[in-house]
């Protein structure tokens, strides 16, 4: 599906005007048709055991310390939000668990049945294929963002936010879960963390994942630490977003960016569904937390 964006022709334009970013978004979007089955993989054990190997090493990359260069970027954010008064701090935290709340609690977002009988790989095709088209789009309007500089960066913000929930809920349905339960609405925030965190904080998001079926869930979103929540994804992508409000190159910087944060999202989103389709049937350790 990622042929949707390279067809497009927001390319041609380097600075991504109106007329040309409402043609790329109706093409990228055009390809989110209805949930199908796709055809299985003749060997599904083989398969299968490619998506164990994969995970192991997904999961191992997750519980790694940060790097140099993480280190730095978080010492820099760090001093940017010291800096930054605490009232302002607080007013985001509000804005994002409000506007976080009214997307979860939106029935645009839960209208896909959970998909039944299917093969992981069948599932996996799918999935792909969602995130691709996914990714299109949510570059075409990255790059239009960037063009029109802070405001319409500004005005992004929320936008990208439901995008990138809507597929994490198409996700959980083509996986066999029902976005409708507010358990699943807590999985699908913790894989919104898992993506957009520094590494301390996604070890924590990561531990509390495991055995997710077997835990006991809180009864409402006010569980959620949602300082945490909105200073971690802001941390993950204040240097970049602030790029694409540089005049010229904001256009191809914004639409680099939003494709990059979907196919990142959607790689974990795999992954994370991954842990939940191999639970209670592998005994290894491999799956569980440390300790248990």
């Amino acid at each position: 599906m990622s042929s949707a964006i390279s067809s497009a022709p927001v390319q041609k334009s380097p600075f991504f005007g109106v007329r040309v970013w409402r043609v790329a978004v109706k093409q990228a979007w055009g390809h989110l048709s209805p949930m199908t089955s796709a055809p299985a993989v003749i060997d599904e054990a083989a398969y299968e055991a490619m998506a164990q190997a994969e995970l192991g090493a997904w999961r191992t990359r997750m519980l790694k310390g940060p790097s140099p260069l993480g280190l730095a970027s978080k010492a820099l954010q760090t001093q940017v939000n010291r800096i930054i008064p605490e009232k302002v701090h607080a007013a985001v935290t509000t804005v994002i668990e409000k506007m976080t709340r009214v997307i979860l609690a939106g029935s645009d977002l839960t209208t896909a049945k959970p998909l039944a009988g299917e093969s992981l790989s069948a599932r996996e095709a799918a999935v792909r294929a969602r995130i691709g088209a996914y990714r299109a789009a949510a570059a075409a309007e990255g790059g239009v963002a960037g063009a029109g500089g802070f405001a319409l960066a500004l005005a992004e913000f929320p936008t990208l936010i439901a995008t990138k929930l809507k597929l994490l809920f198409e996700i959980a349905a083509l996986y066999g879960h029902d976005g409708e339960s507010l358990g699943e609405r807590l999985y699908i925030l913790s894989i919104f963390q898992l993506a957009f965190s520094g590494a301390d904080h996604r070890r924590g998001v990561l531990e509390g994942m495991a055995d997710w079926a077997g835990k006991t869930h809180p009864s409402s979103l006010d569980a959620v630490d949602w300082r945490a929540f909105q200073q971690e994804y802001r941390d993950y992508i204040d240097l970049a977003k602030m790029a694409q409000m540089i005049p010229l190159i904001g256009a191809p910087v914004g639409a680099v960016v939003n494709y990059r944060l979907l196919d990142k999202l959607g790689e974990t989103a795999i992954e994370a569904y991954r842990m939940r389709w191999f639970a209670g049937r592998d005994t290894d350790a491999r799956w569980r937390s440390p300790g248990r």
